[in-house]
C-alpha cells in the first residue's frame, strides 16, 4: 500500500507540472481576458485526474478582500481554484516566481510576489494588496503561517497579515483547509483519492474590530481544525 501510496504522489506531481506547463500556460496567454475561468476548469480537471474531490462548509464570502488560509501544500491551491472561478490573487513567495513553469503561470495570473528576505517586502505587499483591491477587483489570498506545516497545530501567524489589513481596513475572511495532505503529501511524498474540505468562517471587518482580533483569528481556525480531526478523524 505504501508503494501505491508513492506512485500516486509522482502521479500527482506530473499530472500538476504537466497541465501546468502544457494547458494552464499556454491557455491563459492566448486568452487573457478569461484567466481566471481557465484556472479554475484545469485546476477541476487536475484534481479529478489526481483523485481528489473538493467540498465546502459555509458561504464564501464575495466582497471579502482576504482569505486568509491554513497550508500544506500544493493542493491548497489546486483544489481552491477548482471550488470556484474568481481569478483570485495568491501571494507567493519570491523564490517560486523563478520557478520553472510555475514561475509563468504565477506571472501570467499576475499573482503577488512576497520577497521574505527583504525589509521593503512588507511596503511593497502593502502597495499590491491596496492595487489589488483598488484597481484590479481581485480578492487577495494568503498564508499567514508563512510555510507548509507538518502537524495538526498552526504555526505562529506572521504579523504582515495583520499590518496590511490594519492598513487597508480590509474585509478578511478566514477558511479552513482539511484533507489536502491526505490527497498529496509533499513531505512524506505520498498520494491518496480523498476530499479536501474548505470552511468559511464568518468575515472580519478589521475596521469595527479590536486589536486583538487576529490572535482570535488564529485561535477560530486552531478550534475548527482541531474538532474536524476530533468529530470526523480529518487531519489537515
Amino acid at each position: 500500500m505504501k508503494l501505491f501510496a508513492k506512485i500516486r504522489f509522482y502521479w500527482g506531481a506530473l499530472v500538476i507540472s504537466l497541465n501546468t506547463a502544457l494547458l494552464m500556460i499556454p491557455t491563459m496567454m492566448i486568452f487573457k481576458k478569461k484567466k481566471g475561468i481557465i484556472i479554475h476548469y484545469i485546476n477541476k480537471l487536475t484534481l479529478f485526474m489526481i483523485g481528489g474531490k473538493v467540498r465546502q462548509k459555509g458561504e464564501m464570502d464575495l466582497e471579502a478582500d482576504m482569505y486568509v488560509m491554513n497550508h500544506q501544500g500544493i493542493i491548497d491551491i489546486v483544489a481552491m481554484e477548482a471550488l470556484q472561478n474568481n481569478h483570485l490573487r495568491w501571494v507567493a513567495k519570491k523564490e517560486l516566481f523563478d520557478a520553472p513553469w510555475f514561475g509563468n503561470l504565477l506571472r501570467h495570473g499576475e499573482m503577488i510576489s512576497l520577497d521574505r528576505g527583504n525589509k521593503a517586502a512588507l511596503v511593497k505587499l502593502v502597495k499590491d494588496v491596496k492595487f489589488s483591491k483598488d484597481a484590479l477587483d481581485r480578492s487577495v489570498v494568503i498564508f499567514p503561517e508563512g510555510t507548509r506545516a507538518k502537524g495538526q497545530k498552526l504555526l505562529p501567524f506572521k504579523q504582515g497579515t495583520k499590518i496590511i489589513a490594519n492598513k487597508l481596513n480590509l474585509k478578511v475572511q478566514p477558511v479552513v483547509i482539511t484533507g489536502s495532505k491526505w490527497v498529496l503529501n509533499e513531505h512524506e511524498k505520498t498520494g491518496h483519492s480523498g476530499t479536501v474540505t474548505y470552511t468559511f468562517l464568518p468575515t472580519i471587518d478589521v475596521s469595527t474590530q479590536d486589536k486583538a482580533w487576529f490572535e482570535t483569528l488564529q485561535k477560530t481556525m486552531q478550534t475548527e481544525i482541531d474538532n474536524a480531526h476530533l468529530q470526523h478523524s480529518c487531519s489537515r
